[in-house]
């Protein structure tokens, strides 16, 4: 393991090398190379006068726009532990994640600043940024120190902090560069429209280290996407499965041609959808594998053997993410913890180089025992060393590039008056990726507006899309409620309309019945 991580010389490189080249440009101006290092620089030097430690939490608080990047690059730099927060978050998420993470000090705009006063958080906002770029070089950050915290809803309770260290972080970016399909030259374009703190933020950094320009656009807008297409000379973008389905929603049968790279990724892509990628963009989705508590690339399959996989191989059950990473160990492992022969489903397992070294919940610290993280994901290795997932330990809903807890969202209509126990689950979404649904057993009343009152503090991510009544919840012989056995019901008595404002439709009732209306709710 290196012994430490010369940030800041590595930036002062590509400053020197690309300097008059745009690193990033968002959706109103451009950031240089040579800018990009001076913001970061000038960052880091008023959190270090601010007294923050190596290893210490610093948070950001941004959407997607050109402070992302050089403020992540500045916390960095500084040696704290990038603690990235997602624009949406509201004041229990973040006040959650300032318990867990510790941390003080929040980067972010002056419209989020009076919110996080009052939770005790001094902010740093990036359109008054004080210090100047002191113009030398800052000391290389030991390896071991603490270098990120990410969020994730996990499986059951509260998000957990997933713990990197600066050493585990500068492997997983070297891991990712040696994993893109092609070095990018300087110049090269690529259009990032997911939350930077995620995905977007890893290939980024890849890209830019390249001398490549980064096109940074704060959600998928598919007029703005189409305005950067069409004009051609754009060589890559990033489109997880519910962005690839917006663009084929808009798009409809007009083709792309020129890219040479669709990266794809954080949910499994249908046979279906990947038909219509391949077609609006030809043969160059590229599938990668990554979680929060381990980054891509987790697994590769590469362009050519994607669309082999997709119009050659026989059609079996789950998604083929391709083979593990350099340094990345998988093994399926059963209930009793045995490790189980290719073919067979079992819990994926994981163990790599640039993996987080465990996670921080309500009980502090815990490291991953022996290395390995149990990733909640259901999968299998078939003959030729290939990981396909095939479900989800736990029943966490993906949906527009979220990790939604079910729990979390019964938590709060649980007591919702004029019905009996709630149940939260979702439908397969090409648009979302699953729709959130919330269905109330026995309702009568209008039991739909109360339970949107009180979910109406959760992110917007997390409210349900419909609501449903039914006349009892399904349960097994222990009485819990089985979230698949209510999907069927609901697809069974519903018609569901897929897209960007889902439409749930109760079908006509039996004689004497009389059928609610539609549930629509906007995104």
């Amino acid at each position: 393991m290196l012994a430490s991580i010369p940030w800041s010389r590595e930036l002062r490189t590509l400053a020197a090398r690309y300097g008059g080249l745009t690193a990033v440009r968002d959706e109103r101006e451009a950031l240089s190379y040579a800018a990009l290092c001076a913001r970061a620089h000038a960052l880091a030097a008023q959190l270090l006068a601010a007294g923050v430690q190596q290893g210490e939490s610093v948070a950001t608080l941004l959407p997607n726009c050109l402070a992302s990047v050089w403020s992540s690059c500045g916390v960095t730099l500084s040696g704290a532990a990038e603690t990235p927060l997602a624009w949406g978050y509201t004041a229990d998420e973040i006040t959650w994640s300032a318990r867990l993470a510790g941390f003080r000090i929040a980067v972010t705009r002056r419209e989020r600043a009076g919110a996080l006063r009052s939770l005790g958080i001094e902010p740093i906002l990036v359109e008054d940024l004080a210090a100047a770029d002191p113009g030398v070089t800052l000391a290389p950050v030991p390896a071991e120190a603490r270098g990120r915290i990410l969020f994730s809803s996990g499986t059951t309770g509260r998000p957990k902090g997933f713990v990197y260290s600066h050493g585990r972080r500068w492997i997983g970016n070297q891991l990712q560069k040696a994993a893109l399909p092609f070095a990018p030259d300087p110049g090269s374009r690529i259009l990032l429209m997911t939350p930077y703190i995620h995905g977007a933020g890893l290939l980024a950094a890849a890209w830019y280290e390249h001398g490549g320009e980064v096109l940074l656009h704060d959600g998928v807008d598919a007029a703005r996407v189409r305005a950067v297409l069409e004009p051609g000379g754009l060589d890559a973008l990033f489109a997880p499965p519910t962005v690839l389905a917006k663009l084929a929603a808009a798009f409809g049968e007009t083709r792309y041609r020129g890219l040479r790279c669709v990266f794809t990724g954080t949910a499994p892509l249908a046979p279906a959808l990947y038909a219509r990628a391949s077609a609006m963009f030809g043969p160059v989705v590229r599938i990668t594998y990554g979680k929060s508590e381990c980054v891509n690339p987790i697994t590769v399959l590469a362009p050519a053997e994607v669309h082999a996989h997709f119009t050659r191989e026989a059609r079996e059950s789950g998604c083929c993410l391709g083979w593990p990473g350099a340094g990345v160990e998988i093994e399926i492992r059963a209930v009793e913890g045995e490790c189980l022969a290719a073919g067979f489903e079992g819990e994926v397992w994981l163990r790599a180089r640039h993996m987080s070294e465990g996670h921080v919940d309500a009980d502090g610290y815990h490291p991953h025992p022996g290395g390995w993280h149990r990733s909640g994901d259901l999968g299998r290795t078939d003959a030729r060393g290939r990981l396909w997932l095939t479900g989800r330990v736990a029943d966490v809903i993906k949906t527009g590039g979220y990790r939604v807890n079910p729990d979390e969202i019964e938590s709060c209509l649980a007591g919702t008056a004029d019905c009996g126990s709630v149940c939260v689950t979702s439908l397969p979404s090409d648009y979302w990726g699953e729709v959130i649904v919330a269905a109330a057993e026995g309702a009568c009343g209008d039991w739909s507006a109360q339970a949107r009152q009180r979910v109406a503090a959760l992110s917007r991510h997390k409210q349900p899309r419909a609501y449903v009544s039914v006349a009892a919840l399904p349960r097994n012989a222990q009485g819990k409620v089985s979230r698949r056995a209510l999907r069927e019901i609901i697809l069974g008595s519903h018609d569901f309309v897929d897209g960007p404002y889902p439409l749930l439709t109760p079908r006509p009732p039996a004689e004497g019945g009389e059928a609610p209306g539609p549930d629509r709710v906007p995104p």
